[in-house]
């Protein structure tokens, strides 16, 4: 007789396939990695050739008014649903596949080129599906660079408009919204304007954070300044958290601060304070090709300094911008856990990373479900004087690390980020990406207390991951007085959705 200890249970069968889907995903993305390095070399080897071929700014008009085209069409075709850019969730950065796309109206917009280079206005103007990795490769071999450049290579200046982008030099320029000096965009009733802090401030202001729901982002103009070859890269291993804190303000706030300040903090006691300038030599013996495909991931090479003390390195400019790009920052140790051996690096380093896009894709419900209920990515957003209680917060509630620290300042303008203030003020962007080790882990009630440690401190949570905010505590959060004038202004109700209802949990997962 056969009793029911020998009958396979459904849990025992799904608690297999999980164990085989997260312990063993990485077999399925090295069938990943060479599609991604295919996909790459081709995109950038377009680019490289439009940009030449000075093609792009002649096509330019002439895709705006095929955007133009669909927007009016909407009118016709729209059966009350709102419109939504066409690009497909799982090509964007953001963790979420924005299921919110499913029940919107579709507009396409193929605009992913480097449109020109104005070296008398210090300007270079992009359209909206240019990446970070593309617009390093068109400026540096020219002499110049962007005064913000955020690290991933796949970040796209549309997604660092409409959402946010910040890297290490923004403790002096500030966002990436900050370095823009006009947008391009085409509004609901398919007219398309320019928008500047002289010609439209109440739109310029209103479209950072925006998430295309006042109209279609169609270009940029960036600020350009003149690059050097080298950054001097010096690392401050701190063991101790009041002194580390201490050192990473003390770094920030010099009147003559360093080019670039971050911090890579690897327990609730110790940390790695950077600060980086740029400079056009390299001491004999000093230079550390970080790019190269056979090198160690950047957090671990960061995190020997703890042990070996104080170093001081020349990185070529490139390498230092995308010095994350090739572990995700620290993710990818989750996705490969044995991609930073030596012997792994050399044969396959070369095809690191996955694309983020790829990985979305190929996901499945399984690991979708078991991603949002036992991992964490999100930046907050919050002044420089309330980090230390950040730290412990995010240690007590998540216990993830390292943890990213990069500091930012905020101007008093108006807009939907502002620094509530008179005048500017400094702000850290707390950056907490992987698996949480706090036992017990609820991702929505965690989230949410972290979401209200950082309004009750007027701090800011990106809007690229995952929020638990009600709309009323959402809103609280977020200035939405110029924003709503403005979607009042340009007939925006019922054509486009509220920036909540793109960026909460629910718009997101479906």
């Amino acid at each position: 007789m056969v009793t029911a200890t020998y009958l396979p249970e459904k849990w025992d069968y799904d608690s297999v396939v999980e164990h085989i889907i997260v312990h063993y995903r990485w077999i399925f993305v090295m069938f990943l990695l060479p599609v991604s390095c295919l996909y790459d070399l081709w995109y950038y080897t377009r680019s490289k050739i439009v940009f030449a071929l000075s093609s792009a700014p002649a096509k330019h008009q002439e895709k705006v008014a095929v955007v133009q085209k669909q927007v009016r069409e909407y009118g016709v075709h729209g059966n009350g649903r709102t419109m939504c850019t066409g690009r497909p969730g799982w090509q964007t950065i953001s963790p979420q596949n924005m299921a919110y796309k499913s029940k919107m109206y579709p507009i396409q917009v193929n605009l992913v080129d480097v449109l020109e280079i104005d070296t008398d206005a210090k300007t270079v103007r992009c359209e909206p599906l240019v990446t970070m990795g593309q617009l390093t490769h068109t400026l540096d071999r020219l002499g110049w660079t962007i005064p913000i450049l955020p690290e991933l290579d796949d970040l796209t200046v549309g997604g660092l408009v409409m959402g946010t982008g910040i890297e290490t030099s923004s403790h002096k320029f500030g966002l990436f919204q900050h370095i823009c000096t006009s947008f391009e965009v085409v509004l609901a009733d398919g007219s398309v304007v320019e928008c500047s802090q002289e010609s439209d401030p109440d739109l310029f202001y209103s479209v950072p954070w925006s998430y295309g729901t006042l109209g279609f982002l169609v270009s940029v103009t960036i600020r350009i300044i003149p690059s050097k070859r080298f950054v001097k890269l010096n690392y401050y291993p701190v063991r101790n958290e009041n002194d580390m804190i201490e050192k990473f303000e003390k770094e920030v706030e010099k009147s003559d601060a360093s080019d670039f300040v971050e911090c890579l903090v690897y327990s609730k006691e110790n940390g790695v304070v950077m600060t980086g300038d740029f400079v056009d030599f390299c001491e004999p013996g000093k230079l550390n090709e970080i790019g190269k495909w056979y090198k160690p991931w950047f957090f671990k090479h960061v995190e020997k300094f703890l042990y070996e003390g104080e170093c001081t390195e020349y990185i070529p400019l490139r390498d230092y911008y995308h010095r994350h790009s090739r572990s995700i920052f620290w993710e990818i140790q989750d996705i490969i856990p044995f991609g930073n051996n030596v012997v792994f690096r050399y044969l396959f380093g070369w095809l690191i990373p996955p694309k983020v896009s790829l990985l979305k894709l190929t996901q499945g419900k399984t690991l979708k479900r078991l991603y949002e209920t036992n991992h964490m990515i999100q930046d907050m957003l919050v002044p420089i004087e309330d980090l230390k209680d950040s730290l412990e917060t995010f240690d007590r509630e998540v216990q993830i690390y390292p943890i990213w620290l990069c500091p930012f300042k905020l101007p008093p303008n108006p807009g939907m980020l502002n620094s509530r203030s008179d005048s500017d003020k400094m702000f850290v962007d707390v950056g907490v990406y992987g698996v949480p080790k706090r036992p017990g882990f609820d991702a929505e009630k965690i989230t949410r207390n972290v979401e209200e440690f950082v309004r009750n401190v007027n701090g800011f949570q990106m809007m690229y991951a995952d929020s638990y905010m009600t709309k009323e505590e959402f809103r609280a959060m977020f200035d939405h007085t110029l924003y709503d004038r403005q979607r009042e202004k340009l007939a925006c109700r019922g054509k486009f959705p509220e920036v909540y209802d793109k960026v909460n949990k629910k718009a997101r997962t479906g």
